[in-house]
């Protein structure tokens, strides 16, 4: 009877090819414990990086290395291209996009070089985060092998 009060799932996908793990799995304290969201990550396998969601740029870090996109509602989604990869400072990472424009879901964001990533980051996961400030009941993730724009998590 009031279905239209019921929220939309909205749904999150892969920014890239690879297998979706738990994000308590990652070696990072910052993602492991959720201190900047809950989420996913990715061991990626391929080397574009796209937009898991449709909105627009909020955030491309100076270095390249990660990225925001957020909804026109209420939704923020943080890609974090491997860990510790900020101390590269941009090396291997080009950026296709600029902060402020509008993506939709599957637009490429940054290419990343993966041979420098595997050299010389700490590793090549790549948490998927759903932004605190983003309004969340329950997120259901979906662990597997996916494809860039498979729905890797669903947020109602």
């Amino acid at each position: 009877m009031f279905g239209f009060l019921k929220r939309k799932i909205r749904e999150v996908k892969a920014p890239v090819d690879g297998e979706v793990v738990a994000l308590e799995s990652v070696d990072d304290e910052v993602f492991s414990q959720k201190m900047v969201g809950d989420g996913v990550a990715i061991k990626p396998i391929s080397n574009v990086f796209t937009a898991p969601i449709s909105g627009k740029v909020s955030k491309i870090f100076s270095t390249n290395h990660a990225y925001s996109i957020k909804s026109d509602k209420d939704l923020e989604v943080m890609v974090h291209i491997g860990l510790d990869t900020v101390a590269l400072n941009g090396a291997g990472f080009e950026r296709l996009v600029k902060e402020g424009d509008v993506v939709a879901c599957g637009d490429p964001v940054i290419r990343v070089d993966m041979e420098t990533l595997r050299e010389h980051a700490k590793d090549t996961i790549t948490p998927v985060i759903i932004a605190d400030g983003s309004d969340v009941k329950s997120i259901e993730k979906k662990l597997n092998i996916v494809k860039n724009g498979d729905v890797i998590m669903e947020v109602h």
